[in-house]
């Protein structure tokens, strides 16, 4: 491994961090925090996949 690409660590570590909070959520039974957390991971994907293609783009990656 050359280089840690530290936006793409963050954002993956944060989604990790989401579906957990899902699991959390689901043995406390909390319909709002089971969708909040079902939001997080697909907007924090997204954010870390629209990165990953610019980085691409500007021959970062």
């Amino acid at each position: 491994m050359k280089n840690i690409k530290w936006p793409l660590l963050i954002y993956a570590i944060l989604a990790a961090a989401s579906i957990m909070g899902i699991g959390v959520a689901i043995s406390e039974k909390s319909l709002l925090g089971i969708i909040g957390c079902i939001l997080a991971v697909i907007v924090i994907m997204g954010l870390g996949f629209s990165t990953k293609k610019r980085m691409r783009e500007n021959g970062k990656l």
